[in-house]
C-alpha cells in the first residue's frame, strides 16, 4: 500500500486497513447516496412517502462511525439525518425504503414514525425520535447500563451541530464524564441548523471549545470528509470506551449538500458560494481520492462497485414497493405491552405501616427478587434516602450501583431511565417533587411514553417514575402541584395513586413489574398519615394489578368518586353522614390509566347521583373526564348532573389561611354531598 508521506503515521495505527475494509465502506458510502437519490424520484411518485431527508455529505462519518463498532453488540442512537449509521451496521435497504413509503416492515416502526427514524432490536439500534438531541440521555442511560454489567460494549449517539444547542447534550456530557461512561458522542457539524448558521447558534462557532471543559471527556475536532482522520478518532474513542475510560466527543466538520429536507428550500438563506464550496467537500469524492491515491482501487473498480450498488438500490426500492401498507385496524395497537402481571391476595399481614415504609418495603423486595431493579433519583441514596425518605437504606442494602444519586436534573433522570430500560433493566427513578418534572416532561411524553409504539412492539419501556404530589402541607405554588390529569392525557403511560399502606405496597410492586411506563403518584400529605392510610403490611408475594379500582364504602344515595388525599376526607364524610342515614358510596379509583369504568358504572348504576372530588384544579381535571364518561355511558341512570368539587383555578398560595381557600375543605365535599341528595 502506499499512501501520501502526510498520512503515512495516522495509516499505520490502524489496523484494519485493508483493500477489503475499505471496500465496505465504499459499498456503504454509495449505498446511502444512491438512496438518497432514489428517495428523491419516490417522493415525486406519491408511493407512501412524502417526507425525505437528505444525508448526502453526511455519509462517510456515518459509516465509519457503525463500521468502528461491532454490530449486534455493541449500540446506536442515531440521529435522522444518520441513514449512512444505519446502512453501514447492516440495517436492510428494504426496511429503509420500505420505512420511506410507510410500509409493513418489521424495523423502523412499520409506518408509524417518519423516515428515518431508526429503530432495529437485533441490530441493537434504540427507537429514534423527532425531537432534537433527546437521544444523547438515553444513549448515556444505555452505557450506564453497560457499566453496571460490566460489559466492553460501547454506546455510539449522534446529532447535528443544533442539538449542541439542546440543554440534554449537556446533561448529557455531564453525567457520561461523572461516570467515565463507554459512550461515544458523533456531533456532525454540517454548519445549518435548518436555516440557522452555526455562527447564529453556537458561540464561537463551535461546541469543541466548550466541551474540552468536561473532565474525562476526550474531545476530536476533525474534517469529518477525511477518511484517515476520521478513522483514527473513531478508533481512539472506541478503544477507550472498552476499557471504560470514559466518553469521547467527536465534532465532524461535514457538507451539508441537500437541503434539510424535502419541504427546504436552502436558496432562501444560503448563497450559491456556500453550495459550491459544500459541493466542492464531498466526503464521497474525497475517499474515492485516498482510494486511487493510495492504490486500493482503480477506477475501474470504483466504477463497477458503484454500477453494483446502484442495482442494489434499485432491487430493494422494487421489493419495497410491493410491501403492503400497515392495517388500518393496526392503527391503536401496541400502545401498552401486555403487563401479565397477576393479582395475588395477601396471604398473610404484617404489623400495621404508614406509606412511606410500604414504599419502601416494596422497592427493597423487588430489588430482592430481581437485580435488574434500579433506584435513583436526587437525594435518593445513602443515609438521606430522598427529601421524604422513601429509599433510605437501599444504598446501604444493595450498593451504590443499584440505588444512586443523579445530578439535579430532571430531563437527565428520565433519559437515563429510558436508556436503561432498552439495556434490559427496570428502573425507578424518583423526581423529587412533581411540580419539578416538567423540565424532564419532554423525556416523558415526547420519548417515553410513545417508544413500544413507535417502535411497533419492538422495546418494551418497563420504567416507574415515582413523583410526591399535592398540596395542604403549606407547600406553596411549587410544592403542592396535583399533576394526574395532564398525564393522564398522554397515551402510552399508566398513572398509579394510592390513598393506603397496604395499596401503595402492592401497587407499586404491580407497576415495577408491568413491561409499561408508570407514573406513581405519591401524596406527601399521606406518607406518614395513621388514622385513615396506616394498613397492616401485606407479605412480599401480594400484588394488586393496575386498572382496579377500590370500593371503599358501599352505600345506595350516592357515589363520590376520589383518588389521593380525597379518598380519607370522602370516608371520614361518608362515615359522619351515615349517622344522618345518608348512604354514601365511596370509590377510590386507584389508578387513572388504565381506568376502571367497570366498577364506576355498577356504582352509578346503582346510586344514580355521583360527585367527583380532586384537589387538582377544576378546568380540565380529571374530573371532567369522568364526568363526560358516567354522562356518555350511564346517562339514563342518572337523577341529577354529575357534580365536582375540585381545587380552584388558581396556583396554590403558601399561606394556610389562603391555602384553605384554594384547596377543596371537609365542608366543601359534605355541603356539595347534601345538596345532591336533596335533589
Amino acid at each position: 500500500m502506499q499512501v501520501f508521506t502526510k498520512e503515512m503515521a495516522l495509516a499505520n495505527e490502524l489496523p484494519f486497513l485493508t483493500k477489503t475494509h475499505c471496500e465496505k465502506v465504499l459499498r456503504a458510502v454509495y449505498h446511502t447516496r444512491l438512496v438518497d437519490e432514489k428517495m428523491k424520484k419516490l417522493v415525486r411518485q406519491n408511493k407512501g412517502g412524502t417526507f425525505q431527508l437528505s444525508a448526502a455529505g453526511h455519509e462517510l462519518i456515518g459509516v465509519l462511525s457503525a463500521i468502528s463498532l461491532t454490530s449486534g453488540k455493541d449500540w446506536g442512537f442515531p440521529y435522522y439525518r444518520d441513514r449512512a449509521f444505519a446502512i453501514g451496521l447492516g440495517c436492510s435497504l428494504v426496511d429503509l425504503i420500505g420505512a420511506f413509503l410507510a410500509r409493513e416492515v418489521p424495523n423502523h416502526s412499520g409506518g408509524r414514525m417518519m423516515p428515518d427514524h431508526f429503530s432495529d432490536v437485533g441490530l441493537r439500534i434504540a427507537c429514534q425520535s423527532s425531537v432534537v438531541g433527546s437521544q444523547f440521555l438515553q444513549a448515556v442511560g444505555c452505557a450506564h447500563g453497560i457499566k453496571l454489567n460490566n460489559l466492553d460494549e460501547v454506546v455510539y449517539v449522534s446529532g447535528g451541530d443544533g442539538s449542541t444547542s439542546q440543554g440534554d447534550f449537556h446533561e448529557a456530557l455531564n453525567f457520561a464524564c461523572i461516570y467515565k461512561l463507554p459512550v461515544i458522542f458523533v456531533i456532525q457539524d454540517n454548519g445549518w441548523a435548518i436555516s440557522v448558521p452555526v455562527e447564529e447558534q453556537t458561540a464561537g462557532g463551535s461546541i469543541v471549545k466548550m466541551a474540552r471543559g468536561y473532565e474525562n471527556l476526550s474531545v476530536h475536532d476533525i474534517d469529518g470528509c477525511d477518511f484517515l482522520l476520521t478513522s483514527h478518532a473513531l478508533y481512539q474513542a472506541v478503544q477507550k470506551a472498552r476499557k471504560h475510560a470514559g466518553p469521547s466527543l467527536i465534532v465532524a466538520k461535514v457538507p451539508r449538500i441537500g437541503p434539510h429536507s424535502s419541504s427546504d428550500d436552502p436558496q432562501k438563506y444560503k448563497d450559491e458560494k456556500a453550495s459550491a464550496l459544500d459541493l466542492k467537500r464531498d466526503p464521497i469524492a474525497s475517499f474515492e481520492r485516498f482510494l486511487l491515491s493510495s492504490q486500493f482501487f482503480t477506477q475501474e473498480e470504483l466504477d463497477q462497485c458503484k454500477k453494483e450498488c446502484f442495482e442494489d438500490v434499485e432491487k430493494a426500492a422494487d421489493i419495497a414497493d410491493t410491501l403492503p401498507f400497515p392495517s388500518k385496524d393496526s392503527a391503536t395497537t401496541k400502545v401498552f405491552a401486555d403487563a401479565k402481571v397477576a393479582y395475588k391476595e395477601p396471604i398473610s399481614e404484617g404489623e400495621s405501616i404508614v406509606i412511606m415504609d410500604a414504599l419502601n418495603h416494596a422497592l427493597k423486595e423487588e430489588m430482592e427478587r430481581d437485580p435488574k431493579v434500579v433506584v435513583f433519583g436526587q437525594d435518593v441514596a445513602h443515609g438521606k434516602g430522598g427529601v421524604f425518605g422513601i429509599t433510605r437504606g437501599l444504598t446501604h442494602a444493595f450498593g451504590k450501583e443499584r440505588c444512586f444519586n443523579t445530578p439535579l436534573a430532571e430531563a437527565t433522570i428520565v433519559g437515563l431511565a429510558i436508556g436503561l430500560a432498552f439495556n434490559g433493566f427496570k428502573p425507578v427513578a424518583e423526581i423529587q417533587f412533581a411540580d419539578y418534572s416538567w423540565t424532564g416532561m419532554n423525556q416523558i411524553f415526547n420519548e417515553l411514553s410513545s417508544i413500544y409504539y413507535r417502535s411497533n412492539g419492538e422495546w418494551t419501556m418497563p420504567v416507574v417514575i415515582r413523583m410526591p404530589y399535592g398540596g395542604y402541607i403549606q407547600g406553596g405554588p411549587y410544592h403542592s402541584q396535583s399533576t394526574e390529569a395532564y398525564l393522564s392525557h398522554c397515551p402510552g403511560l399508566k398513572v398509579v395513586i394510592p390513598s393506603n399502606a397496604a395499596d401503595a405496597k402492592m401497587l407499586l410492586k404491580s407497576a415495577i413489574r408491568d413491561l409499561n411506563p408508570v407514573i406513581f403518584l405519591e401524596h406527601k400529605g399521606l406518607y406518614r398519615q395513621r388514622a385513615f392510610c396506616a394498613r397492616p403490611e401485606p407479605d412480599q408475594n401480594a400484588i394488586l394489578p393496575l386498572g382496579k379500582a377500590n370500593v371503599v364504602r358501599t352505600g345506595t344515595d350516592l357515589t363520590i368518586i376520589v383518588w389521593g388525599m380525597m379518598v380519607m376526607m370522602a370516608v371520614e364524610i361518608a362515615d359522619n353522614l351515615k349517622k344522618e342515614g345518608i348512604s354514601i358510596e365511596v370509590i377510590d379509583l386507584r389508578t387513572m390509566v388504565p381506568l376502571d369504568m367497570e366498577t364506576i358504572l355498577t356504582s352509578v348504576k346503582k346510586t344514580s347521583k355521583v360527585l367527583i372530588v380532586h384537589e387538582a384544579v377544576k378546568t380540565c381535571g380529571f374530573g371532567a373526564e369522568l364526568s363526560a364518561r358516567i354522562m356518555e355511558e350511564a346517562f339514563t341512570y342518572l337523577d341529577a348532573p354529575v357534580q365536582r368539587v375540585a381545587g380552584k383555578d388558581c396556583p396554590v398560595p403558601y399561606c394556610k389561611d389562603l391555602e384553605d381557600v384554594v384547596l377543596p375543605q371537609k365542608k366543601d365535599i359534605e355541603e356539595a354531598v347534601r345538596r345532591l341528595v336533596a335533589f
